[in-house]
């Protein structure tokens, strides 16, 4: 049980603090939490999952955990309305951390909306690595975005863009993703958003040269692989494709490995040629 120190309004999110100790000790850039919503005579039996944005292992009231939090549902509602000393049922770490380079590469870290929280924390980690990085975040409107000014004092570079111009750029993270790329050299590019934006920079980052590590948003509701509700499909090693768990297996994967035309209108589908995909009568 973590009890909330710390809420306020940062643009369209809500940025909770936790005291969770255990959590914020073992925590690793690009895991994350899940949280149960609603307190204990809810109907809301399934968690909530988010990226961790920022942990201290240790301080005044011990351990503490931050999450960023998009009211969407009765769900998420519920936990951008908790008040400080109140408490949530909170699991974690969970899920694969953000591999980090082993030599000191130029790297790009692309956000879009609140996906950009687990970035800054492994833009430190990088930095310490002697490694150069650059940040682009991008969202639909201003409001939309998340940690421009953390950005700044965390990075080589920030790179705005919005889709209505109303700050940065207008346009795609996947519209100037290239020219940086180009500028930079960069050899790893680590991104978190909506999954389209993963599959764009996965396609650009292949084509210069780079890899794409990404952390990827399907539905966890359960965050410890039982549901099964975010299987995805992801080739192996030997070239076969799975669907696999992306709260076990994952969030983040290589985006290379990650079958993106299987996924259509927030829907994945089962690709024919995956190992026990269903198979035609007669087949």
């Amino acid at each position: 049980m973590a009890e909330v120190i710390a809420t306020r309004r940062v643009g369209a999110y809500q940025h909770l603090t936790l005291v969770a100790p255990g959590v914020a000790e073992l925590a690793r850039a690009g895991q994350f939490v899940a949280l149960a919503v609603g307190g204990e005579s809810s109907a809301h039996l399934l968690r909530r999952s988010f990226s961790i944005h920022k942990v201290t292992p240790s301080g005044t009231y011990g351990g503490t955990v931050e999450v960023i939090v998009s009211a969407v549902g009765p769900g998420t509602r519920w936990l951008t309305g908790l008040q400080p000393h109140q408490q949530v049922d909170v699991v974690g770490p969970l899920g694969r951390a953000f591999p980090l380079p082993k030599e000191p590469v130029p790297c790009v870290l692309v956000g879009g909306g609140y996906g950009s929280a687990p970035l800054f924390w492994l833009a430190g980690e990088l930095r310490e690595r002697g490694c150069p990085v650059e940040m682009v975040l991008g969202a639909a409107s201003e409001d939309r975005l998340f940690g421009v000014v953390e950005a700044r004092r965390t990075s080589d570079g920030v790179t705005v863009t919005t889709d209505d111009g109303s700050a940065g750029l207008r346009g795609w993270v996947s519209d100037v993703l290239p020219g940086i790329l180009e500028r930079t050299a960069a050899r790893v590019v680590y991104g978190c958003g909506p999954m389209g934006m993963l599959s764009s920079i996965t396609t650009i980052a292949g084509a210069h040269g780079a890899v794409a590590q990404v952390a990827v948003e399907e539905s966890m509701a359960c965050g410890v692989g039982v549901c099964m509700t975010c299987v995805m499909p992801v080739v192996g090693d030997d070239g076969a494709t799975r669907m696999v768990r992306s709260c076990v297996e994952g969030p983040v994967f290589r985006g290379d490995r990650v079958r993106w035309e299987a996924f259509d209108a927030g829907y994945c589908r089962v690709p024919t040629d995956a190992v026990g995909a269903p198979r035609e009568a007669g087949h």
